[in-house]
């Protein structure tokens, strides 16, 4: 997913350039206030142009948090019927999807994903009762979340391992894709790899992107390789073979395998989890 601001009509035309699944036209934190209804008209015009050029890309609009003044304006005269998805920050409650979902009905776009924002304390301390009908995808706000909690960033991530993990885990049970935390140093390949590689390990199943310059890399991480996907196929052979012969449980290359790794391999090839 990657995100551009409202705001610069130029870069959102850009966007598809890179190659994302999905793009975010951004009215929130890259907006300043006075620059809040300039922007609604821009993302308004340049989604829907996008989403007709480009039938095969979702397009996004992350509007204001539910508690702003500019909510309500932005869900008016923002959104349309060519939206993939509306991304809304800061979901902390039940309540605050309730309110998501009646100002989208009332927009005459009720049936679009809801993308929601856990990136508060109470948002990851309530996320079970946040990702629920119409939320259909949900995203870890690392950066929103440390400030809230007064903690302090750190390269490694430990500070947010234990949030982050717990988004992860109610999006599996609820589920919600679950997209990973941004990379604010977009000019470090290394580091934006190292927590791609990471955000998936933990069950996340693609990235927020800042620049364009972070979405090949994001394609790379949670893509899987061609050797993966000729490692799952020759595991789910063997696998198979296994299980005609009444066995329940194989050794593949040097591993044990049983029908958890199998239900992987599956999952990594788009068969089945």
């Amino acid at each position: 997913m990657l995100f551009a601001p409202a705001s610069n009509p130029d870069v959102l035309a850009k966007l598809p350039r890179s190659g994302p699944d999905a793009v975010v036209i951004d009215l929130e934190d890259a907006v300043p206030a006075d620059g809040k209804v300039a922007a609604r008209q821009h993302a308004r015009e340049v989604g829907e142009a996008l989403a007709t050029e480009l039938p095969t890309l979702a397009v996004c609009v992350r509007v204001n948090a539910v508690s702003s003044d500019w909510f309500a304006d932005d869900v008016r005269d923002a959104l349309g019927p060519w939206l993939a998805g509306v991304v809304v920050p800061k979901l902390d409650t039940r309540a605050d999807v309730e309110t998501v979902a009646l100002a989208l009905e009332r927009a005459g776009v009720g049936d679009v994903a809801v993308i929601a924002g856990i990136e508060t304390v109470a948002g990851v301390a309530r996320v079970d009762e946040v990702l629920q009908p119409p939320v259909r995808m949900a995203y870890f706000g690392a950066e929103d979340f440390i400030a809230d909690i007064g903690g302090v960033r750190t390269e490694d991530g430990t500070e947010v391992l234990y949030a982050r993990s717990r988004v992860a885990v109610a999006a599996r049970l609820a589920g919600v894709l679950a997209i990973d935390q941004i990379v604010p140093g977009f000019s470090d390949d290394d580091r934006f790899l190292a927590d791609a590689r990471a955000g998936r390990a933990i069950g996340y199943r693609g990235k927020m992107c800042i620049h364009p310059a972070q979405v090949p890399l994001a394609n790379q991480v949670f893509s899987p390789s061609e050797e993966e996907q000729d490692w799952a196929r020759r595991l789910l052979a063997a696998y198979k073979q296994a299980e005609l012969e009444g066995e329940g449980a194989i050794v593949f290359e040097g591993q044990m395998v049983d029908e958890p790794m199998a239900r992987r391999a599956r999952a990594l090839l788009g068969t089945g989890g």
